[in-house]
């Protein structure tokens, strides 16, 4: 299976627990790597025959601008599935970070990986 990767894809959404740090959007960073077969892109040099990235960006920042969660976990579900069914992929793995968002702490967030089921 080949992969189409989106490293560091900074979005702006509103996340947490406590019902203020949902009230402003904040920065978040997406590592997403995408399961597709490539081949026949390989061979055709088609964008139509692969997963357009910019479209994938694209509706991701829109679904998180759209939405609210609470956890990161649900974020990074809510894009497994978003990127399954609207762009066709095999598989997906999604790596949420949300920087700074403790003392002395770089970055917290999850990773998920979801397959299209048969």
């Amino acid at each position: 299976m080949d992969i189409i990767f989106l490293s560091e894809v900074k979005v702006q959404t509103k996340l947490g627990v406590p019902e203020w740090e949902r009230m402003v959007e904040q920065t978040i960073i997406l590592d997403i790597e995408i399961g597709y077969d490539l081949s026949k892109a390989c061979k055709s040099d088609n964008v139509a025959d692969t997963i357009d990235y910019g479209e994938v960006v694209e509706r991701v920042r829109t679904a998180l601008k759209e939405n609210s969660f609470q956890l990161v976990e649900a974020l990074a579900e809510h894009i497994c599935q978003l990127i399954l069914k609207e762009f066709n992929a095999l598989n997906v793995k999604v790596k949420v970070a949300k920087p700074s968002i403790l003392p002395g702490l770089k970055a917290l967030g999850v990773v998920i990986e979801r397959s299209k089921i048969s």
